[in-house]
């Protein structure tokens, strides 16, 4: 055999192995994703026996028809993203369809159903999602064009962040000014925010990266910005500043401000911005404690809630240490889905879901579902750092890490690791503008696996 047919034979080779590639990873997919979808219909079902001691079929037929759009996802996947991550799908599957089994066990412990039952609203929340994660699969084709929109992304973002605060349509939930509601329909726009604002941050770094990284004097080894490059970071502190302020929303402020953190960070390396960034948010925080009650009272009820005073008080710690014991009440295994009292803790479907689960499933389920969300966002760093182009890079990080603060800021507040938000578990709590806005991120995230793979085919 000559050298050029031997050579011609190793390329027919490779080229037949990338073939299968996209085959072998939808397939894997499929598997993953019929896994997920029995355990939500079993999840469902154990609910039911618990609570009622019965299954009523006709549910579980309505909470399965979310499986149907999921299926038609994976169809979409096949034909327009083939090279797409196999994971992302099956983990926000599995994490929507446990938090659905959880806000239907609770609206059965409360009594209840029909369409005003906060389960019934979830599963049509969710179908809305995922209907829009496929329209976003389908309408980007490419992640690049996002680029171009990049002031367009930022004034959506601004235009989002203010909309709670307008008159008329702006709604107060528990404190938080947050929510627009028109008619009877409510929505936190905050939640689209965090996506437009991401892409607009990595379109931005792509293009100042150098001047925020390279110019600078050095302080004990450290390189430190200029006062003037130190615009950007000033505005968005002052933008968080101006959430947790007027919006008397604290653990949204941190999202938006970490999230522009990690982000310049990636983009220039300098730990520096870290440093002054987290030195920035302490320090405002610190002085909203001491000026804003709403702040101040948060702390409190974060350093001392077993004080019987700050236990009592109006927005004290009386639901943080209600769902303490809900989770030491779990132990390791849990009391089984439907046999606790989650429904004993207020906001147990949205804000104490984390709890609620644990309660149920033990530290052994809540282990399960951390490791889901490590998974998920362990696979997004993976698509962002492996991406050929800057702004590719940036947004994948960017997305994947706004999930990891977030759950990090849910489950830290619940276990009273950090002071207690009004966030809520992404996928897994009550609530459509979060559900629309996850699955969005992970339609973003697919679509960018696609795309760097197939970069990756055409360098090779």
């Amino acid at each position: 055999m000559t050298t050029d047919t031997a050579s011609a034979a190793t390329d027919t080779t490779s080229i037949r192995v990338r073939l299968r590639q996209p085959a072998r990873l939808r397939n894997l997919e499929l598997i993953l994703v019929l896994v997920a979808c029995g355990i939500n219909g079993a999840s469902m079902a154990l609910v039911q026996l618990g609570v009622n001691g019965a299954v009523d079929t006709s549910v579980i037929l309505v909470a399965g028809s979310l499986a149907v759009l999921v299926l038609a996802m994976h169809l979409v996947l096949r034909v327009t993203a083939p090279q797409a991550d196999p994971f992302i799908l099956p983990i926000v599957t599995l994490l929507n369809g446990l938090g659905i089994a959880q806000i239907y066990r609770i609206d059965l412990a409360e009594g209840f159903s029909g369409w005003d039952a906060a389960g019934v609203r979830q599963i049509a929340w969710s179908a809305i999602a995922i209907l829009a994660a496929i329209g976003v699969v389908i309408a980007i084709r490419n992640h690049r064009v996002l680029q171009r929109y990049r002031f367009i992304s930022m004034f959506m973002g601004i235009v989002l962040l203010l909309l709670p605060m307008l008159p008329l349509i702006g709604h107060e939930v528990y404190g938080a000014q947050i929510w627009i509601r028109v008619g009877g329909f409510t929505f936190q726009p905050g939640e689209l925010a965090k996506i437009a604002l991401a892409i607009f941050f990595a379109a931005y770094l792509v293009e100042s990266r150098d001047s925020l990284s390279m110019v600078g004097k050095k302080v004990l080894g450290m390189r430190f910005p200029r006062a003037r490059d130190l615009g950007p970071i000033l505005v968005i502190w002052a933008a968080a500043m101006a959430v947790l302020i007027f919006q008397r929303d604290l653990g949204t402020s941190l999202l938006y401000f970490g999230l522009f953190l990690v982000m310049i960070y990636v983009a220039t390396g300098r730990a520096s911005w870290i440093l002054m960034g987290l030195g920035l948010f302490i320090g405002g925080a610190v002085l909203a404690s001491q000026l804003l009650g709403y702040v101040g009272g948060r702390f409190r009820g974060w350093l001392d809630p077993f004080n019987q005073e700050v236990y009592d008080a109006v927005g004290g710690s009386w639901q943080l240490v209600q769902g303490l014991f809900g989770i030491a009440n779990g132990g390791l295994i849990g009391t089984g889905l439907g046999q606790g009292r989650p429904d004993l803790v207020a906001l147990a479907q949205s804000d104490f879901i984390i709890a609620s689960l644990t309660e149920e499933l033990g530290l052994t389920g809540l282990f399960a579902i951390l490791a889901l969300y490590l998974l998920f966002v362990s696979r997004g760093f993976r698509i962002g750092f492996a991406g050929q182009d800057d702004f590719g890079r940036l947004l994948g990080v960017g997305l994947a890490f706004v999930v990891a603060l977030q759950v990090f800021i849910v489950v830290g507040g619940v276990t009273r690791v950090i002071p207690l938000t009004g966030l809520t578990a992404p996928f897994l709590a009550a609530g459509g503008s979060s559900l629309v806005a996850n699955w969005i991120i992970a339609a973003i995230l697919l679509r960018l696996s696609d795309t760097i793979r197939n970069q990756a085919r055409l360098v090779v």
